[in-house]
């Protein structure tokens, strides 16, 4: 039974460090070469741009006095340890599988960060007419997606049933 949820935990534990590499490969470029604040226009839309979130998403708890950083980062790992969880136990389902490692990498690659710095490196802005969509990494992306993934794999399953 071990190697068998071996097997089948095995190809998303390989997609979660997927995108911990990415992510942290992105923000190590980031973090190398623009300063706190600093960034481009890369097209009308969009810019790259370094900010640091000490706070959950939307800067959710920025402003504390730096309690967040190891509440976030003590969140994440129990999320971490539960999703591989999960895994092991429904590993073989391909869409929440695929899913839930999504999450994993992301929540990871957020908590390499507040380990790391004390904040999480934001790069990504998205912006129109004046108005600016919070900044964003590559693991937000991935925690983003993976959550849409869950949702439609919830609406499938429901469907599905009798």
């Amino acid at each position: 039974m071990a190697s068998r949820s071996a097997s089948t935990v095995l190809p998303w534990l390989a997609i979660a460090a997927l995108i911990i590499i990415a992510d942290q490969f992105t923000k190590t470029l980031i973090i190398g070469n623009f300063q706190h604040g600093e960034g481009i226009t890369v097209t009308s839309f969009f810019n790259l741009v370094r900010v640091h979130n000490e706070g959950a998403a939307f800067s959710f708890l920025a402003s504390e006095s730096g309690w967040q950083r190891w509440f976030f980062t003590a969140l994440g790992l129990a999320a971490a340890v539960f999703i591989v969880w999960m895994l092991r136990t429904h590993g073989g389902q391909r869409l929440f599988g695929f899913a839930l490692a999504l999450v994993l990498g992301g929540a990871v690659g957020n908590v390499i960060d507040r380990l790391l710095h004390g904040y999480v490196v934001d790069f990504i802005q998205v912006h129109y007419g004046g108005w600016y969509f919070p900044s964003f990494n590559v693991a937000d992306s991935a925690i983003s997606i993976g959550a849409a993934c869950l949702i439609l794999d919830e609406i499938l399953r429901v469907r599905r049933s009798p």
